[in-house]
């Protein structure tokens, strides 16, 4: 009987954003498997790029060795915002999911038409849900074999012998975790007292090391085991402490992430004071280094203006000296040209007292006078 529950519920914001290619949902746990939806919002290449195609995969084929199965009836469903309901597939019976094939789906659902018309998918959302009944899981040889092949009956299931120790402390302490269990086929128990060995083992691990998509898939996975009929209250609780321990260990990270962002912070502004208060000391010198290239030029200027006033004072004085000594030079010229006059004169002068003395010498020559030295 198909229950009223989808198994997965697969959401897509922004659907006609999506360009052509293939989008994948997380891993997620029905009838004791791990599956996973597959969606190509423009069709996969064989559905003339005019409808939307999706799919069922097995979500870890390569874990499972070889000779795996899984025989499953399913169907999908396609909703709006709002959870109206756009298309429901037929349902697709004793579809077996092998090594050769682990895919299985719809390649033609929706026309892509149909998405442009008004009002056909709200807020761009689109939402996928399967609905699966694992009819029956066979595990091939994988790993050591001879691990494989030994195992043993615990309460009706049958496990694997690394597991026998986890089993009996499960039926121990909590003798009544199977009595609404309801599946009967043998390979579907095993594959769900897999599951649960599996995620009490993982809830044990300490919080820091589960990420959330870890935890999401283990809320997934509880819930199934609980569908199916597997008392898990207590388990239940195990989940949210490590969920809430989970988020106070993400809070505290975040916190010290904070503060750690805050001392950068900090660090950053008293860096950028002290390259402020560099910049403004580099101006403080580059101005009063302005301030003295400033004076040194007015210094300059000063000591050109005076050499200037001092070579025109020292020409100035060179022209009166100049204007001096021509002076003294047509002064002196002048002396010396009166006494070389005067000369000349004394001269004449003389020239004619000799000649008046020669004549006077020669008329007394002539009157019979001889003119003697007095002796003393």
């Amino acid at each position: 009987m198909w229950s009223l529950e989808p198994s997965f519920r697969f959401e897509i914001d922004n659907f006609s954003e999506k360009k052509a290619g293939v989008l994948s949902s997380t891993t997620f746990v029905s009838g004791g498997c791990e599956w996973y939806l597959v969606v190509y919002p423009k069709g996969d290449h064989l559905a003339d790029g005019q409808y939307l195609s999706m799919y069922l995969s097995v979500g870890n084929p390569k874990s499972l060795g070889a000779g795996w199965k899984r025989i499953a009836n399913y169907y999908f469903r396609v909703l709006n915002q709002s959870d109206k309901e756009l298309y429901r597939s037929s349902i697709v019976k004793a579809t077996t999911f092998c090594a050769e094939n682990s895919v299985w789906g719809k390649r033609k659902t929706l026309p892509l038409s149909k998405f442009q018309e008004k009002g056909f998918l709200e807020k761009d959302r689109l939402i996928i849900e399967v609905y699966i009944q694992v009819v029956e899981a066979v595990d091939g040889e994988g790993g050591d074999v001879s691990d494989k092949n030994k195992t043993a009956i615990i309460n009706g299931f049958q496990v694997f012998a690394s597991q026998v120790t986890s089993a009996r402390k499960l039926f121990a302490e909590h003798p009544d975790i199977a009595k609404d269990f309801k599946p009967k086929n043998h390979a579907v128990k095993t594959a769900y007292m897999n599951v649960l060995l599996n995620l009490i083992n993982k809830l044990e691990k300490p919080p820091k090391s589960l990420s959330e998509t870890k935890l999401n898939k283990a809320c997934s996975e509880l819930s199934e085991l609980i569908n199916v009929g597997f008392k898990l209250d207590w388990l239940k609780l195990k989940l949210e402490e490590v969920s809430l321990e989970k988020k106070k260990s993400d809070a505290e990270g975040s916190l010290s992430q904070q503060l750690e962002e805050r001392v950068k912070n900090l660090e950053l502004m008293e860096l950028g004071f002290k390259l402020d208060s560099l910049n403004a000391k580099l101006d403080e010198v580059s101005l009063e280094r302005k301030k003295s290239d400033n004076a040194d030029e007015s210094r300059v200027q000063k000591l050109e203006k005076r050499v200037r006033n001092l070579e025109l004072r020292l020409n100035t004085k060179l022209v009166d000296v100049s204007l001096e000594r021509k002076k003294s030079d047509e002064a002196e010229g002048s002396r010396v040209q009166q006494l070389e006059e005067s000369v000349k004169n004394i001269e004449v002068m003389v020239s004619y007292l000799n000649v008046e003395l020669d004549k006077k010498k020669d008329k007394s020559c002539a009157d019979g006078f001889l003119l003697v030295n007095e002796v003393a």
